[in-house]
């Protein structure tokens, strides 16, 4: 019973405080899960980190999405609160096997493409550096496969300066902080795309398309055209994934790289969940990677995560992400910060000289 109480405490704050003001239809919902001890005891059947309101009402999401739950579908298309509250109900109830499977094999996603504001001006810088006229990304972990396609979306910052495609359907936008401007450089052509984890998500497939959507809250259009926009973009060039621990997959990923490309291996906020070890493993894995040819890494990581990156004095969990490149030469590093960015990318501040 107090498991039971402790869940439903965390569904009721999950809809009074987490998504109230957000999705009042997920507030609705979330609140009437918490009140039914049915659907409680249904929510038990998943292991425990699976548990959470954002897994089970994704899960339960995409069932409405894929035509299986088509009561709860109707009322979030009508974004009634108390039927999809009532609908929800009863699809976990009649499906509990199928919402526990979908939890168990899906982790929650966020398409969060303001990254692609910094990693933008940083690929181009290193590219630069190197003196490359061709890269090949690497993506370790990224955000639903959008990182791969960083020289496809258009960019605006808050001064004015605007990089990227201006044609693209993914627009994005970013404050400057700071008088220093990003570099205006163009991200030279990319000649391989190659996407790397554990679980990565195919654009192009549908059922990863469907649990995108399914990870978005009802009530959010904006972010489901955003969506559309990257899963469109990502369909005219789609990349290679190979699935497995990313430290140990990353040199063939890197390999895949033709000879004549710089390999750029970009890490946005993906080496916090790593251990220490693991991530030092990485470097060791790059340093590796470079013993016949340059190899560059791009980081967007919290203060101190990113092995070699020099944090600039700044403190652990200081609430910003310090911007890294770092280049490996034939045994050679040579690692600097460029920049510092917040809210994942909304707001930048560049450090490196033009």
């Amino acid at each position: 019973m107090g498991e039971a109480r402790t869940l439903a405490e965390v569904y009721r704050r999950f809809g009074e405080v987490d998504a109230a003001g957000t999705s009042p239809l997920y507030e609705r919902v979330a609140v009437a899960l918490s009140e039914s001890d049915e659907a409680l005891r249904a929510i038990r059947a998943a292991p425990a980190r699976k548990r959470h309101p954002t897994v089970v009402l994704a899960a339960l999401h995409d069932l409405a999405l894929a035509g299986r739950a088509p009561a709860l579908a109707a009322a979030c298309a009508a974004a009634d609160g108390d039927a999809a509250a009532g609908a929800a109900i009863d699809a976990l109830l009649r499906m509990t096997d199928a919402v526990v499977a979908i939890a168990v094999r899906r982790p929650p996603q966020i398409l969060e493409t303001g990254r692609c504001a910094v990693l933008y001006p940083a690929v181009a810088e290193v590219a630069r550096r190197v003196g490359a006229d061709a890269v090949g990304l690497v993506d370790v972990g990224g955000s639903a496969g959008l990182d791969l396609h960083v020289d496809r979306v258009g960019i605006t910052y808050s001064d004015g300066r605007s990089l990227g495609d201006p044609s693209s359907l993914v627009r994005l936008s970013s404050s400057i902080v700071g008088g220093r401007p990003v570099p205006a450089r163009a991200v030279p052509e990319v000649v391989a795309r190659v996407g790397v984890g554990p679980d990565p998500v195919d654009l192009t497939d549908a059922d990863d398309a469907r649990w995108l959507r399914a990870c978005v809250w009802p009530g959010r259009p904006e972010q489901v055209a955003r969506l559309d926009a990257a899963v469109a973009v990502a369909a005219t060039a789609p990349p290679l994934l190979l699935r497995g621990n990313a430290v140990d997959v990353l040199p063939d990923a890197v390999a895949r790289v033709p000879a004549d490309a710089l390999p750029v291996v970009t890490t946005a906020w993906a080496l916090s969940r790593l251990p220490l070890a693991d991530r030092l493993r990485f470097l060791h894995r790059l340093d590796e990677a470079a013993a016949g040819r340059a190899v560059a890494w791009v980081s967007v990581e919290g203060v101190g995560v990113a092995p070699a990156i020099p944090t600039l004095g700044d403190r652990r969990a200081s609430g910003h992400s310090t911007i890294g490149l770092a280049v490996f030469d034939r045994s050679a590093l040579h690692a600097e910060p460029v920049g510092r960015c917040w809210s994942r990318g909304r707001l930048l501040s560049w450090l490196a000289d033009p």
